[in-house]
Protein backbone atom coordinates (compact mmCIF):
# COMPACT_ATOMS: atom_id res chain seq x y z
CA UNK A 1 0.00 0.00 0.00
CA UNK A 2 1.48 3.49 -1.05
CA UNK A 3 1.46 6.61 1.19
CA UNK A 4 -0.83 8.04 -2.07
CA UNK A 5 -3.19 5.41 -1.53
CA UNK A 6 -3.13 5.58 2.29
CA UNK A 7 -3.55 9.56 2.13
CA UNK A 8 -6.74 9.14 -0.07
CA UNK A 9 -8.03 7.01 2.28
CA UNK A 10 -7.75 9.34 5.21
CA UNK A 11 -9.51 11.92 2.90
CA UNK A 12 -12.34 10.02 2.46
CA UNK A 13 -12.61 9.15 6.10
CA UNK A 14 -11.92 12.73 7.14
CA UNK A 15 -15.02 14.09 4.90
CA UNK A 16 -17.65 11.29 6.81
CA UNK A 17 -18.91 11.80 9.97
CA UNK A 18 -18.09 10.88 13.33
CA UNK A 19 -19.92 7.49 13.49
CA UNK A 20 -18.70 6.38 10.36
CA UNK A 21 -15.18 6.89 10.99
CA UNK A 22 -15.46 4.05 13.47
CA UNK A 23 -15.91 1.64 10.43
CA UNK A 24 -13.07 -1.02 9.62
CA UNK A 25 -12.23 0.85 6.42
CA UNK A 26 -11.10 4.17 8.24
CA UNK A 27 -9.00 2.64 10.51
CA UNK A 28 -4.97 3.04 9.28
CA UNK A 29 -3.38 -0.33 9.29
CA UNK A 30 -1.21 -0.95 12.27
CA UNK A 31 1.78 -1.40 10.18
CA UNK A 32 1.58 2.29 9.00
CA UNK A 33 -0.26 3.55 12.16
CA UNK A 34 2.08 5.92 13.80
CA UNK A 35 0.46 6.27 17.28
CA UNK A 36 0.80 2.06 17.94
CA UNK A 37 4.89 2.96 16.67
CA UNK A 38 5.29 6.22 18.65
CA UNK A 39 6.74 5.68 22.73
CA UNK A 40 4.32 7.36 24.90
CA UNK A 41 6.60 9.95 25.36
CA UNK A 42 6.72 10.79 21.81
CA UNK A 43 3.03 11.22 21.58
CA UNK A 44 2.93 13.43 24.29
CA UNK A 45 5.89 15.56 21.99
CA UNK A 46 3.57 15.99 19.02
CA UNK A 47 0.23 16.15 20.96
CA UNK A 48 1.70 19.48 22.45
CA UNK A 49 3.63 20.69 19.31
CA UNK A 50 1.96 23.32 18.72
CA UNK A 51 3.00 24.89 22.32
CA UNK A 52 6.55 24.06 22.17
CA UNK A 53 6.79 26.21 18.52
CA UNK A 54 5.09 29.24 20.08
CA UNK A 55 7.46 28.76 23.48
CA UNK A 56 9.88 28.92 20.74
CA UNK A 57 9.42 31.67 18.78
CA UNK A 58 8.96 33.67 21.95
CA UNK A 59 11.86 33.48 22.86
CA UNK A 60 13.46 34.14 19.56
CA UNK A 61 11.94 37.37 19.50
CA UNK A 62 12.19 38.38 22.97
CA UNK A 63 15.95 38.11 22.33
CA UNK A 64 15.93 39.85 19.00
CA UNK A 65 15.45 37.16 16.27
CA UNK A 66 12.33 38.09 14.79
CA UNK A 67 14.29 39.26 11.30
CA UNK A 68 15.51 35.91 11.26
CA UNK A 69 12.01 33.86 11.57
CA UNK A 70 10.63 37.02 9.15
CA UNK A 71 13.26 35.56 6.39
CA UNK A 72 11.91 32.11 6.35
CA UNK A 73 8.83 33.20 5.44
CA UNK A 74 6.02 30.37 5.38
CA UNK A 75 8.92 27.58 6.60
CA UNK A 76 8.29 29.06 10.03
CA UNK A 77 4.64 29.52 10.60
CA UNK A 78 2.66 27.46 12.28
CA UNK A 79 -0.41 27.71 10.30
CA UNK A 80 0.98 28.35 6.72
CA UNK A 81 0.80 24.55 5.94
CA UNK A 82 -0.95 23.52 2.61
CA UNK A 83 -4.14 20.83 2.72
CA UNK A 84 -2.24 18.29 0.75
CA UNK A 85 0.81 16.22 0.12
CA UNK A 86 2.51 16.49 3.41
CA UNK A 87 4.71 14.02 2.75
CA UNK A 88 7.40 14.06 0.17
CA UNK A 89 7.50 11.64 -2.41
CA UNK A 90 10.47 9.10 -2.94
CA UNK A 91 13.73 11.20 -4.45
CA UNK A 92 16.86 13.03 -3.24
CA UNK A 93 16.38 16.29 -1.32
CA UNK A 94 18.28 18.90 0.98
CA UNK A 95 17.65 18.91 4.21
CA UNK A 96 18.03 22.18 5.95
CA UNK A 97 17.48 22.37 9.79
CA UNK A 98 16.66 25.61 12.18
CA UNK A 99 17.20 25.20 15.56
CA UNK A 100 14.69 27.52 17.07
CA UNK A 101 14.96 28.79 21.30
CA UNK A 102 17.65 27.69 23.58
CA UNK A 103 18.42 25.14 26.49
CA UNK A 104 20.81 27.95 28.02
CA UNK A 105 21.78 30.92 27.99
CA UNK A 106 25.06 30.59 25.94
CA UNK A 107 23.26 29.83 22.88
CA UNK A 108 22.06 31.90 19.94
CA UNK A 109 17.78 31.82 19.76
CA UNK A 110 18.36 30.87 15.97
CA UNK A 111 21.07 28.67 14.52
CA UNK A 112 20.31 27.60 11.10
CA UNK A 113 22.83 24.12 9.69
CA UNK A 114 23.71 24.40 6.04
CA UNK A 115 21.54 22.78 3.41
CA UNK A 116 23.02 18.88 3.15
CA UNK A 117 21.74 15.76 0.95
CA UNK A 118 19.48 13.30 2.06
CA UNK A 119 17.00 10.73 0.40
CA UNK A 120 13.56 9.75 0.77
CA UNK A 121 12.83 6.39 -0.24
CA UNK A 122 10.19 3.32 0.46
CA UNK A 123 10.30 1.32 2.93
CA UNK A 124 8.01 -1.58 3.65
CA UNK A 125 4.26 0.07 3.21
CA UNK A 126 5.97 3.32 4.36
CA UNK A 127 8.76 5.66 3.09
CA UNK A 128 12.04 6.42 5.00
CA UNK A 129 13.99 9.83 5.07
CA UNK A 130 18.01 9.33 5.57
CA UNK A 131 20.90 11.92 5.94
CA UNK A 132 24.30 10.81 5.60
CA UNK A 133 26.30 13.84 5.95
CA UNK A 134 26.48 16.00 8.97
CA UNK A 135 27.27 16.71 12.61
CA UNK A 136 24.00 16.00 13.32
CA UNK A 137 21.55 13.11 11.09
CA UNK A 138 18.21 12.37 11.34
CA UNK A 139 17.05 8.71 10.06
CA UNK A 140 13.44 7.88 10.55
CA UNK A 141 9.94 6.56 8.96
CA UNK A 142 7.33 9.15 7.55
CA UNK A 143 3.67 8.24 8.70
CA UNK A 144 0.48 9.04 7.13
CA UNK A 145 -2.09 10.77 9.55
CA UNK A 146 -4.37 13.48 7.76
CA UNK A 147 -4.63 15.35 4.62
CA UNK A 148 -2.56 18.19 5.92
CA UNK A 149 0.03 16.40 7.86
CA UNK A 150 2.24 13.25 8.26
CA UNK A 151 4.11 12.19 11.42
CA UNK A 152 8.07 11.27 11.32
CA UNK A 153 9.47 8.92 14.07
CA UNK A 154 13.01 8.74 13.82
CA UNK A 155 16.78 9.24 15.88
CA UNK A 156 19.41 11.57 15.76
CA UNK A 157 22.83 10.21 14.82
CA UNK A 158 26.11 12.55 15.71
CA UNK A 159 29.43 12.75 14.09
CA UNK A 160 30.56 9.77 12.96
CA UNK A 161 28.72 7.24 14.19
CA UNK A 162 28.44 4.73 11.67
CA UNK A 163 24.41 3.63 12.05
CA UNK A 164 21.40 5.25 13.46
CA UNK A 165 20.30 4.08 16.70
CA UNK A 166 16.71 2.06 16.59
CA UNK A 167 13.62 4.26 17.40
CA UNK A 168 12.69 4.00 21.07
CA UNK A 169 16.02 2.67 22.08
CA UNK A 170 17.36 5.79 23.79
CA UNK A 171 14.80 8.43 24.31
CA UNK A 172 17.68 11.15 24.36
CA UNK A 173 17.81 10.48 20.70
CA UNK A 174 14.56 9.70 19.43
CA UNK A 175 12.81 12.46 17.15
CA UNK A 176 9.53 13.04 16.75
CA UNK A 177 7.25 15.68 14.82
CA UNK A 178 4.61 16.15 12.12
CA UNK A 179 5.09 17.07 8.38
CA UNK A 180 3.75 19.33 6.28
CA UNK A 181 4.39 20.91 2.53
CA UNK A 182 4.74 24.77 2.69
CA UNK A 183 4.61 25.52 -1.07
CA UNK A 184 4.48 23.73 -4.22
CA UNK A 185 8.06 22.24 -3.65
CA UNK A 186 9.11 22.60 -0.17
CA UNK A 187 8.06 20.52 3.08
CA UNK A 188 8.99 20.87 6.80
CA UNK A 189 9.46 18.67 9.29
CA UNK A 190 8.56 20.41 12.65
CA UNK A 191 10.48 18.29 15.91
CA UNK A 192 9.43 19.94 19.32
CA UNK A 193 11.37 19.53 22.18
CA UNK A 194 14.49 17.54 21.10
CA UNK A 195 17.00 16.31 23.72
CA UNK A 196 19.77 18.96 22.63
CA UNK A 197 20.13 22.44 22.02
CA UNK A 198 17.39 23.83 21.13
CA UNK A 199 13.25 23.91 22.05
CA UNK A 200 11.76 22.85 18.74
CA UNK A 201 13.64 21.92 15.24
CA UNK A 202 12.54 22.63 11.58
CA UNK A 203 14.11 20.75 9.08
CA UNK A 204 13.23 22.20 5.68
CA UNK A 205 12.83 19.52 2.87
CA UNK A 206 13.20 20.71 -0.86
CA UNK A 207 14.18 18.59 -3.86
CA UNK A 208 17.89 18.25 -4.92
CA UNK A 209 17.45 18.77 -8.65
Amino acid sequence: MTIAVLLAGLALCAAQDSAASDAAECRTPAAVNWREAATADDRTRIRTGRDSWTAALDTVRARGGSAAVASEGALLEPDRALGSDPVPPAGDYRCRTIKLGIRDDSRAPVAVQPALPCRIAADGGLLRLTQAEGAQRVNGLLYPDTTSRGVFLGTLALTDEPTPLRYGQDRMRDMAGTVERVAARRWRIVLPQPAFESTLDVIEVTPAG
